[in-house]
């Protein structure tokens, strides 16, 4: 059944609303958490790379993620001074905005694969998150090797993150664990995809240890190719690139995080220094759109520190050689050099989600391409499913990963 005009409102409204729970945060009473199975049958939150709350947040629990009635998915940003605020109404979770109930919401569901233990005795949810969409998330170092010369992205606080939650997170994960995890999910029905990123490393070590990873990959799946998403720094010598084509990688990502390029310096000085600066950084990217294919590699931008035109013409350039480029709504993280600054207000974020879904659309990009090169859903992926036409009797239906057949 078509979606009717009314049914796209209501989708466009809900989007609109997404957005702004993400930027706005969520309110919570200790007395509510406690009404919600958090951890056991609701995904926690886990902090293997960043925190977006307001602030650290030690041992509450919080939930990870949320969909919305018409299908549209938010994570879950604590900040106890927002309007809007999670509350159980008559046994279910919902968001609700002083007294007024805006909208039920469904929790990620906790998998079982969370309690698995690798052969070394790692905890399975030390090392990865799980998401429905089929894909594992994996930080292979919760640290970044800018901190030691000063040269953070001021945006950035996954060194924040990792002193922060250090008692619960493994600093890092060795190929052969992530294998494990991996093969687990995989041969039980649930991975067919992995995204694997961490914090800025030598360029050498980095390409060593992503076809370790692979090589555990293939090895324990039986797979010719590893499906799923590279996030490395753009590489001094290009050619580099090749080798995680060779090594059976499907995706990869190339992260410029700011297009104008003396924003680019200023915010992202280490990027800067160690990779050839912000011109290497965009050569890179049409490089490994050359070699991975159209589709196959992606860009981030971090949408609202610089201006939304800046922003437009990195999108377009990018889309047009073929590099998918996500530009999500910047959070002030907590422990980063911006702490404590504004993004810009959500019409500026949803005005930038449609027009980012629209040029997307108009370079004949697919919802799958989309999916391989974020490993699982973002607002962005929500605009272009809507503007696509993807909603069933105005609801977007949950999309996941199809399932890989084993090799051996």
């Amino acid at each position: 059944m078509s979606t009717t005009t009314e049914q796209t409102d209501a989708l466009l409204k809900e989007l609109f609303l997404s957005l702004d729970l993400k930027n706005q945060g969520i309110a919570v009473d200790r007395e509510e958490l406690r009404k919600l199975a958090i951890g056991t049958e609701i995904v926690e939150q886990k902090h293997l790379c960043f925190d977006m709350n307001k602030s650290h947040v030690g041992d509450l629990p919080l939930p990870s993620k949320f969909i919305l009635p018409h299908g549209l998915y938010v994570n879950f940003r604590l900040d106890p001074e927002s309007r809007y605020s999670l509350r159980v109404v008559d046994g279910a979770p919902a968001i609700v905005k002083g007294d007024d109930l805006l909208a039920p919401i469904e929790f990620y569901r906790r998998d079982r694969l969370y309690d698995g233990s690798t052969s070394d005795g790692a905890r399975f949810d030390r090392i990865a998150t799980f998401d429905p969409e089929g894909s594992l998330s994996v930080i292979f170092s919760n640290e970044c090797d800018l901190k030691q010369t000063g040269e953070d992205c001021k945006f950035c606080n996954i060194n924040s993150t990792a002193d922060a939650y250090r008692e619960k997170n493994i600093s890092l994960k060795t190929p052969r664990q992530i294998g494990e995890v991996y093969a687990a999910a995989f041969h039980g029905g649930y991975g067919n995809h992995i995204r694997l990123t961490g914090g800025f490393i030598p360029e050498r070590r980095e390409v060593e240890y992503y076809l370790d990873v692979a090589e555990e990959i293939k090895e324990r799946t039986g797979q010719d190719e590893v499906h799923g998403l590279a996030v490395i720094g753009a590489p001094q010598d290009l050619s580099t690139i090749e080798k995680y084509k060779e090594a059976g990688w499907t995706n990869l990502s190339i992260n410029i995080e700011i297009w104008n390029k003396d924003i680019f310096n200023a915010i992202c000085p280490g990027k800067s220094r160690r990779s050839g600066g912000w011109e290497h950084w965009v050569k890179a990217l049409e490089y490994a759109a050359a070699v991975f294919g159209k589709g196959n590699v992606r860009s981030n931008i971090v949408a609202g520190i610089e201006p939304k035109s800046s922003i437009l013409e990195g999108l377009e350039h990018l889309a047009s050689v073929g590099v998918i480029c996500y530009a999500g709504a910047w959070c002030p993280n907590p422990g980063s050099e911006l702490e404590g600054h504004r993004t810009p207000e959500t019409s500026w974020h949803y005005d930038l989600t449609l027009k980012s879904a629209s040029i997307l659309a108009s370079r004949g990009f697919t919802t799958r391409q989309l999916f391989s090169c974020a490993g699982n859903n973002n607002t962005t992926i929500d605009a272009f499913r809507i503007l696509g036409g993807e909603a069933v009797d105005g609801k977007l239906p949950f999309w996941k990963f199809p399932r890989l057949s084993s090799g051996k």
